[in-house]
C-alpha cells in the first residue's frame, strides 16, 4: 500500500481508535503501583499517541504530498537524476511515461483518457521543464481522430509541485466528470508548476541576466505542444489557469498576450510580482519592468486585449479580497472579466477545489477547438 493511499489512512485512523480504546479499557487494570502496570500505562500512551500522530501525518501528507513514497519518506530514494541535452534551437516535448486515470474503464485511454509526464524544451528561452499532459479519452476515440482540441496550461502555487494538479486538486479527474456530465467540452490540459528554473520563484517575468520565464510561457510552451498534441496554435485554442502564484501568473500572461491566450484564470491570485528571498532581484531596478508586473497598474496603462479574465476569492479567509475587487473594477473593454465571491475560505486546497469544477466549464466557453 503506497503512502498517499486512503487504505493506509484508513488503517491507521483504525489502530489509534483501538489503541485508544484499548487504553480507556485496560487503564484500570493497570493502575497498580508495580513495574509491569507502569510499563503498561506508558506502553499504551505511547502507542495511542504514535497512531495518532501517524493519522495526522498520513492526513497532511496526503493533502500537500509533501512525500510520494514510503522510500522518498525514509530518504531511500537515492537515484540520481538524468541530464536529458536537446537540441538548442528547437521545441520539444519529450514523453518520458504514462497513467491511467483512476476512474472506471481508465485503462483504456479511449475510455478514461491518459496523462502523459513529459519534458518540454522551450526554443526561446532556453528552459527545460517537467510537465503533465492531461489528454481527455476524445482525444483517443476514431470519432475525433482529426479533430483538434483546445488547452489550457495549469499552474500550482509556489513552491508546489505539479503532482498537487494530479492527485490534491484533480484537474484530469474533474475535467473527465465535467465532460461526462455535460458541462464542459474535451480539453487538453498541460499542468506543471511556476517555478521553471527552481528553487528560485520568478513569477512569471524574464530576468535580465536570468531565466526567461515569460517567454517560456508566453511563447515556448504553447508552440511546443501545439507542435506535439492534436491542438490549435490561435489564441481563441489557449487557456490558463492557476492558483496563487500559478493565479498571478494566469492573469498576467493572458493580459499581455493576448495574441496567444484567450483566457486566464486566477484563482487565490495575487496581482503584482512578489519580490523576496525566494524571488531575489527580478528586475534590477527596471522600474518600467516592475509597473508592468503589476495587473492593476497595466490595465490603467496599457491596451487592453479581447482576452477573459476569471478571478476567484472569499468575502472572509482569503486576503486579495482588495485587489480582486479593484481587478474587477479596471478590466474595460474589448477584455471581459468574470468572478467566483465564495462567502467563506482559506487559501487552501479545499477552497480550490469548490472554485476548479466552475473555473473548467468557463474556460471551456471561452475557447474554440478550431
Amino acid at each position: 500500500m503506497g503512502l498517499t493511499s486512503n487504505k493506509v489512512l484508513a488503517l491507521a485512523v483504525t489502530l489509534a481508535v483501538v489503541c485508544f480504546v484499548a487504553t480507556v479499557w485496560l487503564w484500570p487494570r493497570l493502575s497498580r503501583r508495580n513495574w509491569r502496570a507502569v510499563l503498561g500505562r506508558v506502553g499504551l500512551l505511547l502507542a495511542t499517541q504514535l497512531m495518532l500522530f501517524a493519522s495526522v501525518g498520513l492526513a497532511a501528507n496526503k493533502s500537500f504530498l509533501f512525500y510520494g513514497s514510503w522510500a522518498d519518506l525514509f530518504g531511500q530514494e537515492q537515484e540520481l537524476g538524468v541530464v536529458v541535452d536537446h537540441g538548442a534551437g528547437k521545441n520539444g516535448v519529450k514523453v518520458v511515461g504514462t497513467q491511467r486515470l483512476d476512474v472506471p474503464g481508465g485503462q483504456r485511454p479511449a475510455v478514461g483518457g491518459q496523462i502523459q509526464k513529459v519534458v518540454v524544451t522551450g526554443a526561446k528561452s532556453g528552459i527545460t521543464s517537467p510537465a503533465y499532459v492531461y489528454l481527455p479519452p476524445e482525444y483517443f476515440q476514431p470519432a475525433y481522430a482529426k479533430a483538434t482540441f483546445p488547452a489550457s496550461v495549469v499552474l500550482t502555487g509556489y513552491p508546489g509541485t505539479a503532482e498537487n494538479l494530479l492527485k490534491g486538486l484533480k484537474y484530469p479527474r474533474t475535467a473527465y466528470q465535467q465532460v461526462k456530465d455535460g458541462k464542459m467540452r474535451p480539453m487538453v490540459l498541460v499542468m506543471l508548476r511556476p517555478t521553471v528554473a527552481p528553487p528560485r520563484d520568478t513569477e512569471c517575468v524574464d530576468i535580465k541576466g536570468g531565466p526567461k520565464t515569460e517567454t517560456f510561457f508566453a511563447q515556448d510552451l504553447p508552440t511546443a505542444v501545439s507542435a506535439t498534441y492534436r491542438v490549435g496554435t490561435k489564441a481563441r485554442n489557449w487557456g490558463f489557469i492557476g492558483n496563487s502564484t500559478g493565479g498571478y501568473c494566469a492573469l498576467k500572461i493572458a493580459l499581455h498576450h493576448p495574441e496567444r491566450y484567450a483566457a486566464g484564470a486566477g484563482l487565490s491570485a495575487y496581482y503584482k510580482a512578489a519580490e523576496d528571498v525566494t524571488t531575489g532581484d527580478l528586475f534590477h531596478g527596471d522600474e518600467r519592468a516592475r509597473k508592468r508586473a503589476n495587473l492593476l497598474w497595466s490595465l490603467n496603462h496599457r491596451p487592453q486585449g479581447r482576452s477573459s479574465f476569471l478571478v476567484t476569492s472569499s468575502r472572509e479567509g482569503e486576503g486579495n479580497l482588495k485587489g480582486t475587487l479593484e481587478f474587477i473594477k479596471r478590466v474595460k473593454a474589448p477584455a471581459r472579466v468574470s468572478s467566483i465571491m465564495l462567502d467563506s475560505g482559506g487559501h487552501n486546497f479545499n477552497t480550490w477545489n469548490r472554485e476548479i469544477p466552475p473555473t473548467l466549464v468557463w474556460m471551456s466557453g471561452r475557447l474554440s477547438a478550431s
